[in-house]
């Protein structure tokens, strides 16, 4: 396995060279029957039902515990809830994880397995799933193209863009693009609020799994306020709902805005390079990984999403063309933090400096 490496255009070139080998810019559809790479990774995309089913009673079984403990701490001090909600938080994430490997048909092989599984653990986090297996399948499908960005991502211009768009849409995304915005308020108000409405044009499933999530939490919402309150329900689950969308943003934020992403003009893109080199390598801490369902290999996901999060790992251990990647760890994660717009000129994501750096290279004022 390699370290962090440098993001110059040799690292990239000797990378593009090696993928040509073994994908082109055909249609997913086709390249995918005809690359190497589909073999590479065929044997690890059978999901083995024990090992699902186990991650099922591990995750779903500690976090209703959790739950249970938090409602009793309640009764001794506030500040005991308070210390139990990252681990309720943690599980709530593990979850999700769930959810999102049942959306790839990842998580069991019957569908309706992945359907049922996946809605349940998608409603602890007030998600509607088959909306989200939808806006997140789009995304799978253009990771790393530019020309197709808006859907199921966040959103990044190029600094042209920025520089023609309207004055208000131009303080629109700096507060979007704001850390503090995107980490605290943005997942309260994209799982709390926007995803109980249909925002662009869906099909009926997807309108019907956003109205039979409403339902339930709307029944889950009065049970809880009939049997614990209110005021104990409110205190417990806004917390938990905050932390979990704070790190789950950021993951999905880190995994393909960082140092050294790739993403190319629909001309110039293909898929298994847009998943390597436009997904991130998040090294993590062993129990974060585990919580985080080895979603730090991003670039193996990405690259086949039907691979189930516990054979990642393994994947990434046997196949040497996955380890000569950047690696991204807690530490250097943080430099994202920095990042605003994409400069075409120079193939990298950029601070808002990076715009005054543009104008003085096309001598603008």
């Amino acid at each position: 396995m390699t370290g962090p490496c440098s993001c110059g255009p040799i690292f990239f070139l000797r990378r593009r060279n090696e993928l040509s080998s073994i994908t082109n810019t055909k249609p997913v559809a086709t390249a995918a029957k005809e690359t190497p790479w589909l073999r590479a990774v065929a044997r690890y995309r059978r999901p083995h039902h024990g090992r699902s089913a186990w991650q099922l009673i591990n995750t779903v079984g500690p976090y209703i515990l959790t739950w249970y403990l938090m409602v009793r701490s309640l009764e001794v001090s506030y500040w005991l809830t308070l210390g139990l909600i990252p681990i309720a938080s943690g599980f709530l994430i593990r979850s999700f994880i769930i959810s999102h490997d049942c959306g790839h048909g990842a998580f069991f092989r019957s569908r309706r397995a992945n359907t049922i599984t996946g809605t349940i653990t998608a409603l602890f986090a007030f998600t509607p799933y088959e909306q989200w297996r939808h806006e997140h399948a789009v995304h799978h499908a253009s990771g790393g193209d530019l020309d197709h960005r808006g859907i199921g991502d966040i959103w990044t211009m190029t600094i042209q863009e920025y520089l023609q768009a309207p004055r208000l849409r131009r303080i629109r995304y700096r507060i979007h693009r704001s850390p503090w915005i995107m980490l605290t308020v943005g997942p309260l108000l994209q799982f709390m609020v926007l995803q109980r409405f249909a925002r662009r044009p869906m099909t009926k499933r997807e309108h019907w799994s956003i109205h039979q999530t409403n339902v339930l939490i709307l029944a889950i919402v009065l049970v809880m306020c009939f049997t614990i309150g209110w005021k104990a329900y409110l205190l417990i689950q806004l917390p938990t709902m905050l932390l979990a969308g704070i790190i789950g943003v950021w993951l999905f934020y880190v995994q393909h805005q960082f140092e050294g992403v790739q993403w190319e003009r629909h001309e110039q893109w293909d898929f298994a390079t847009g998943a390597v080199e436009g997904s991130s390598f998040y090294k993590l801490p062993r129990f974060l990984q585990w919580i985080t369902g080895s979603i730090g290999y991003h670039h193996i996901h990405h690259l086949s999403p039907k691979i189930p999060n516990y054979y990642l790992e393994k994947c990434y251990k046997e196949n040497s063309i996955f380890q000569d990647v950047q690696l991204i760890t807690l530490r250097s994660s943080l430099k994202s933090l920095t990042f605003r717009l994409w400069d075409e000129e120079l193939h990298q994501l950029v601070g808002y400096s990076g715009v005054n750096a543009y104008r003085k290279r096309h001598g603008l004022a």
